[in-house]
């Protein structure tokens, strides 16, 4: 993936991730951002259609200039899917974190149920991402890292199958990101 920050637009190319706006090569427009996140693990963008859009961490500082010279708004919101992907991590966390994360995703809107349902779903093809990859990672997985999962970074075909359609998908991937779990 590479991006191309110019003075009013943002151009993607070979972006990793079907479904989104931009996939293959695409371009956005500033008047399609929402808000910013140069900070984030990678760096994201948000369009004003709630899609999460991904920039190079190497233009984390690009990005954030590009931001300022474009009256953008830099916001760090909630990481919805980094709570919903927390028992994937390599990490046994203790009953009052765990207590904690299911407190943030509540407070997100979302119901146990709901928070079991999305877990089973992404499990096979995070487990296979983080552990049978042998990535081993302990400290943050992320909507990047689903994405990346369903894409077949590291997982395996059979557990990134049960992701279903890419598309379909990556929508219901970004309405989570957005608060949205129908």
């Amino acid at each position: 993936m590479q991006v191309v920050l110019a003075d009013a637009e943002i151009r993607f190319v070979d972006y990793p991730f079907a479904g989104a706006s931009v996939y293959p090569d695409g371009v956005l427009a500033v008047a399609g951002i929402r808000d910013a996140e140069p900070a984030g693990i990678p760096p994201e963008i948000r369009t004003i259609h709630g899609e999460t859009l991904f920039v190079p961490a190497a233009h984390r500082v690009e990005l954030t200039e590009f931001c300022t010279a474009n009256a953008i708004t830099v916001r760090n919101r909630p990481d919805i899917w980094s709570d919903l992907l927390e028992p994937f991590l390599d990490t046994i966390f203790d009953d009052d974190t765990q207590r904690a994360t299911e407190d943030r995703l509540r407070r997100a809107g979302l119901s146990t149920a709901g928070i079991a349902g999305i877990r089973g779903r992404v499990e096979p093809a995070m487990m296979s991402y983080n552990f049978d990859s042998m990535l081993w990672e302990w400290g943050y997985l992320g909507l990047y890292d689903l994405l990346s999962a369903a894409n077949g970074v590291l997982a395996r075909p059979a557990a990134r199958a049960t992701l279903g359609d890419p598309v379909r998908f990556y929508v219901w991937a970004m309405r989570v990101a957005e608060g949205d779990a129908r």
